[in-house]
């Protein structure tokens, strides 16, 4: 996919997140990476739900501001994502209400908050770990994400939300779809309890379908 067809498609696929919900406001990022290493990214107090082509910005490799309007102030942890997970392409960085609401429960298992429950949410995930709140835009976010990208497409923000990679851009918000219900279906169920899929059970799962 070229420049101009990857920036439409993030517009349209933001746009969608927004008319869902999954964004209010100015909330949230969403960035797509092109062949040479350089990304675009969304600007900085931009809407999902009116972004426009010509004016997102592009950073290179490095993430410095080639054009476009300013970037988010997020783009490290954008940057930190593509840096220690090669194969991601694609990263949504959402305030969306499930998570954001599981990101602020008490007592998180910090190296994974989210059981088992469904196989889709094995196959595109399969572990959600979360760190610890820093204030947004800070370094230490980056850090954390650094450490963790290398072996996980998704990663939980205490107190804030959930920053999800893929291969590609439809495969990043098909990730963020899928564990935004996941997150839903959890808390629906706390109160009445659930049952998760077997540790045999994923493994086969991990096994036949790789992330």
């Amino acid at each position: 996919m070229d420049e101009d067809m990857l920036r439409a498609a993030l517009v349209k696929w933001a746009r969608s997140m927004f008319e869902r919900g999954y964004s209010s406001g100015g909330a949230g990022n969403i960035s797509a990476r092109l062949q040479d290493g350089s990304f675009i990214v969304t600007p900085t107090n931009s809407s999902f739900g009116d972004l426009q082509v010509d004016r997102l910005s592009k950073l290179d490799a490095e993430g410095n501001w080639i054009s476009g309007d300013k970037p988010t102030k997020e783009t490290s942890m954008h940057l930190a994502m593509y840096r220690n997970r090669s194969e991601c392409n694609a990263i949504v960085h959402l305030h969306s209400p499930w998570l954001t609401a599981l990101s602020c429960m008490p007592n998180l298992d910090r190296e994974n908050c989210l059981p088992p429950i469904t196989p889709y949410y094995v196959m595109r995930v399969g572990r959600l770990p979360v760190i610890e709140y820093f204030p947004p835009g800070d370094e230490r976010i980056s850090q954390e994400i650094a450490r963790l990208a290398t072996k996980h497409n998704a990663i939980l923000l205490a107190n804030h939300g959930p920053v999800i990679g893929g291969k590609t851009l439809r495969q990043a918000f098909f990730n963020a779809e899928e564990l935004e219900d996941t997150a839903r279906i959890y808390l629906m169920l706390l109160p009445h309890g659930f049952t998760t899929l077997s540790e045999s059970q994923v493994q086969e799962l991990e096994t036949r379908y790789p992330r």
